[in-house]
């Protein structure tokens, strides 16, 4: 069988490379093997990674009938979503329960959302000190988190909201992802070690959820929108209803899923639109075009605003890689000759940084987007094919009201001008910022003149 080329050093020294700088690593190897090459970073089998257009056109193609589609890490994640979850299920089972999720993030569902999104963004911002350096990022956590509380359970703002919101924190504390990665850590010894927390905090969560799940049934409200009670209306073609077990898992999966991935993206614009005085300019022209209290729909719509998400989301992805294909049999990729069981995965990373895709691609420019209209196969920032990212929809709405609501109400200054690099491939930094005070009057604002009050 003819694979493609990629490193011989040993498995061990190639995970240690990849452990402390996995971007680096990536990079090096594109350089060296060109944009498909062989690495044993995740497997003792070779794993093919792939940055080429036209072989990822061809691997989403045949993914139905040429490669299987495994979950994700089932020992790593299994712990914290639960084995119902749409990250972990196969074939048959995990198209049933993506039909489920699918209607509560259509478009028109999006529409709900809106006015909710900008809510919460002003709450957090308002709560900033004026003149003090804070962390966008936890800032922008603190968004996130609130907006899936309120959009996924209806959890608004109250005793039950605020348990369960700092329940899910501490459940998601950087110790509890140590112990997912080494199982040798996930010893039980009382609510003082990490493991033995993690499990009782668990405990707790789902007994909220299944509480509420249990409470909902009981007096189901038709006119509700939040997503737990679309769930609980939705049957499947056989006119079944998810089980408890089942919204218990999507429910985690969408909380612990979409908190951590919004937060990081989110970061990145706040970041790159304080670092580009002229981006945030272009930015604050387009919102001051759609007048007085805009549509959310309409900003959605934002053209430029819409190129500044995208830019964020290619240089620095929501996820690394799309989820593996494993080769069901022999078959034939490019020219290259596959043995069963060999997994591809799409490197997201280095195909949004195709010098011929993308030229200058560590440089920040929105315009490129404008400039051309790119291929699901040239720019998949929530991946493709059947695991594409459930949540993509909301995601982007996310982002483009969040950014909006504070580059048109509140005056952001970086605390400094260094320039920001992720802690890891798929994190954002811990950037500093200073508000120092909020736009007046921001619907007839000109960018290169702002007025300011004090809170």
């Amino acid at each position: 069988m003819k694979l493609p080329n990629g490193p011989k050093t040993p498995r061990l020294l190639q995970q240690i490379q990849w452990a402390a700088d996995p971007i680096s690593y990536m990079e090096a190897m594109a350089k060296s093997y060109g944009d498909i090459f062989t690495t044993s970073v995740f497997d003792s089998r070779p794993s093919i990674l792939v940055s080429n257009p036209q072989a990822l056109k061809q691997m989403f193609a045949r993914e139905n009938k040429d490669f299987s589609l495994p979950g994700k890490d089932k020992k790593r994640l299994n712990p914290l979503v639960g084995n119902q979850s749409l990250l972990l299920l196969e074939d048959e089972s995990h198209l049933r329960q993506r039909k489920f999720l699918m209607p509560p993030f259509h478009g028109a569902r999006m529409r709900t959302y809106g006015q909710l999104i900008c809510d919460i963004t002003e709450k957090v911002m308002d709560r900033q000190a004026i003149d003090t350096p804070f962390s966008i990022r936890s800032a922008m956590g603190d968004i996130a988190l609130q907006v899936l509380l309120e959009a996924v359970f209806g959890f608004h703002e109250g005793e039950r909201c605020t348990q369960f919101r700092e329940l899910i924190v501490s459940l998601m504390k950087p110790l509890t992802f140590v112990s997912l990665f080494f199982p040798f850590l996930r010893l039980d010894l009382g609510s003082w070690s990490p493991w033995g927390q993690f499990l009782r905090t668990r405990q707790q969560i789902d007994h909220m959820i299944y509480a509420e799940i249990k409470e909902r049934r009981q007096k189901l409200d038709p006119e509700s929108t939040d997503i737990l009670s679309l769930l609980m209306s939705a049957r499947d073609e056989a006119g079944q209803a998810m089980t408890d077990k089942e919204l218990r898992d999507q429910l985690m999966t969408l909380l612990l899923g979409g908190s951590a991935t919004t937060e990081n993206v989110m970061t990145w614009l706040c970041y790159w639109v304080h670092k580009k005085p002229d981006v945030q300019n272009k930015c604050l022209k387009e919102l001051e075009d759609l007048g007085a209290s805009p549509d959310p729909v309409k900003i959605f719509q934002l053209p430029y605003l819409t190129a500044v998400c995208n830019e964020t989301l290619r240089i620095y992805p929501i996820d690394m890689f799309t989820s593996p294909r494993i080769a069901k049999s022999s078959l034939e990729l490019m020219g290259y000759e596959l043995s069963p069981g060999t997994a591809l995965y799409g490197c997201i990373y280095l195909l949004h940084h195709r010098q011929d895709l993308y030229p200058e691609p560590k440089q920040f420019k929105p315009e490129r987007f404008l400039e051309r209209k790119f291929s699901s196969y040239e720019f998949m920032p929530f991946g493709g094919g059947v695991r594409r990212c459930i949540g993509e929809i909301l995601a982007q709405y996310e982002m483009k009201l969040v950014l909006s609501t504070i580059v048109s109400h509140y005056q952001l200054e970086l605390a400094d001008d260094q320039e920001a690099r992720p802690p890891r491939a798929t994190l954002a930094p811990d950037v500093k910022m200073v508000l120092r005070g909020k736009r007046n009057n921001p619907e007839t604002a000109r960018p290169n003149e702002v007025l300011l009050t004090r809170k």
